[in-house]
């Protein structure tokens, strides 16, 4: 049995470069179309390709601002859709029930890293 290798990663920030309840926009990487945005809650780290399942605008208001409000979901910018932080399950708007493509992530060293290809 032979075991595939790992996929190559691509360093996005250092965990400290997103604030706890907060949220941190990255654009394409090189050659990509779509960037990145990073949810920081209780010590914990989602990242998830910024684009809405609706229709495929970008998810952020302005530079950096995924979150509502109180910080509890995660809101498109286009039409309001209403996002869960933790599984990116769409729970308000017209794409109710579809949820953010999600990214696997491995934090090593204070550092967040993302399969290569993440967000192209």
């Amino acid at each position: 049995m032979s075991l595939l290798p790992a996929p190559p990663l691509r360093a996005l920030c250092r965990l400290d470069d997103i604030p706890e309840g907060g949220s941190r926009g990255f654009g394409p990487a090189p050659g990509g179309f779509t960037g990145l945005f990073a949810v920081r809650r209780g010590g914990q780290v989602v990242v998830y390709v910024n684009s809405c399942p609706h229709i495929g605008t970008p998810m952020d208001m302005a530079p950096d601002r995924f979150l509502s409000a109180d910080a509890g979901r995660i809101v498109c910018a286009t039409h309001g859709a209403e996002f869960a932080i933790d599984d990116g399950v769409c729970l308000r708007g017209p794409c109710l029930g579809e949820r953010l493509e999600s990214v696997m992530i491995q934090v090593n060293d204070g550092v967040v890293l993302v399969p290569w290809d993440a967000g192209l």
